[in-house]
């Protein structure tokens, strides 16, 4: 188990250098962000607390959405296959979808609160529970880092890798993102917590059975 560990700290680690050696594609998904939040300023002339409560919710999750998709589609079409074969010797297909499902998530928590954060600057903050609704992108950014970059591994595997990933991934981020809107609806309403617990035990839920399925299926496509 510790030796485990240690791979996959070491996978995460390179994955880590890799960002940071490649700055411009953070830097792209922050403007990807900002651009986004300001281009919604301007179409809908929303000055600060002007925007609806269910309109500011479905816009910051779009944003949120198309920003795990930009981010975590490259997860396994930068990989060459000499790479590729490098880390099949060096380390189980576990570990190496962990290690990358671990990165994801880190990445989109970074992108989560700092797009929310930056949303809130400029179209206002009309939460009523903020730690449901920062709940909400916890459970947001491992979710769509787990489907996501399980996605990213299969489409990897085809010719159009950026289409196929786009078709795979609509049946898996759907629910999801419903139960994410429903959740955080709650949270900007202020209602009782108890009447958001079954939403979030379905989008635990899903983030287990993702969870699960990388693990025993990614082998298969890793050693293919």
């Amino acid at each position: 188990m510790t030796e485990s560990v240690r791979q996959m700290s070491a996978l995460m680690r390179k994955e880590f250098l890799l960002e940071w050696r490649q700055r411009y594609a953070l830097n792209g998904m922050l403007l990807y962000i900002v651009g986004a939040v300001f281009v919604c300023y301007l179409s809908f002339n929303a000055r600060r607390g002007q925007l609806t409560p269910i309109v500011w919710n479905t816009l910051f999750w779009l944003i949120q959405l198309f920003s795990a998709i930009n981010a975590i589609a490259k997860s396994f079409i930068q990989e060459r296959s000499g790479r590729q074969l490098y880390y099949y010797v060096l380390a189980s297909p576990e570990q190496i979808i962990i290690s990358k499902i671990l990165y994801n998530t880190a990445l989109m928590l970074v992108l989560a609160f700092l797009g929310f954060m930056v949303y809130a600057f400029v179209l206002g903050n009309p939460v009523n529970d903020m730690p449901l609704y920062l709940l909400t992108l916890l459970l947001g950014a491992v979710g769509f880092a787990a489907s996501l970059t399980l996605v990213a591994g299969i489409a990897s595997k085809a010719e159009n890798p950026a289409t196929l990933m786009a078709v795979l991934s609509f049946p898996i981020i759907l629910p999801l993102l419903l139960m994410l809107l429903k959740i955080s609806k709650n949270a900007l309403d202020g209602l009782d917590r108890g009447s958001s617990w079954d939403e979030v035990g379905i989008v635990l839920a899903i983030d287990a059975i993702v969870l699960t399925l990388s693990w025993l299926l990614f082998p298969f496509l890793w050693r293919s």
